[in-house]
């Protein structure tokens, strides 16, 4: 179950936090950080398992606990932004092969924004963080 655990968590770190891989690879971080979540779920997990919940249903409450923090996706954010508002710009990005790497870099280069407007599930579709969000990429891109 531990190995399950820490497979699905860094599947899900690798899709919608591209910025945190990047940091726990930088750093050698990546084990102890995936341990650490894995062993802080456990009760949870086993606390399931002795209620005779299916293996599916403990594995995805594990990952959605282990994964609050991580919503919403910053980088899928700003993907979504780069791909609507700035297309010639995503696609060029997308075809040279750096996109990922610059979505990270807009991530860093938007941070006070994110910060500022406490970004989380309840306000990211807010229209005034999405267009300060646009201001800010157009910025980094110009």
């Amino acid at each position: 179950m531990q190995t399950l655990l820490k497979e699905k968590l860094w599947a899900f770190i690798v899709h919608n936090n591209p910025e945190l891989m990047f940091n726990l690879q930088e750093d050698y971080s990546v084990t102890n950080y995936l341990d650490s979540k894995v062993k802080d779920i456990m009760p949870l997990a086993e606390q399931l398992l002795s209620e005779n919940r299916p293996g599916y249903v403990v594995e995805e409450l594990c990952l959605e606990q282990m994964t609050e923090e991580l919503k919403p996706s910053r980088y899928h954010y700003l993907l979504s932004i780069l791909e609507e508002e700035f297309t010639d710009d995503y696609e060029r990005l997308r075809e040279s092969g750096t996109l990922t790497y610059e979505v990270v870099n807009l991530i860093a280069y938007c941070k006070d924004i994110f910060d500022g407007y406490g970004f989380n599930t309840a306000n990211e579709n807010d229209r005034e963080l999405r267009y300060t969000a646009i201001g800010q990429v157009h910025e980094y891109l110009s």
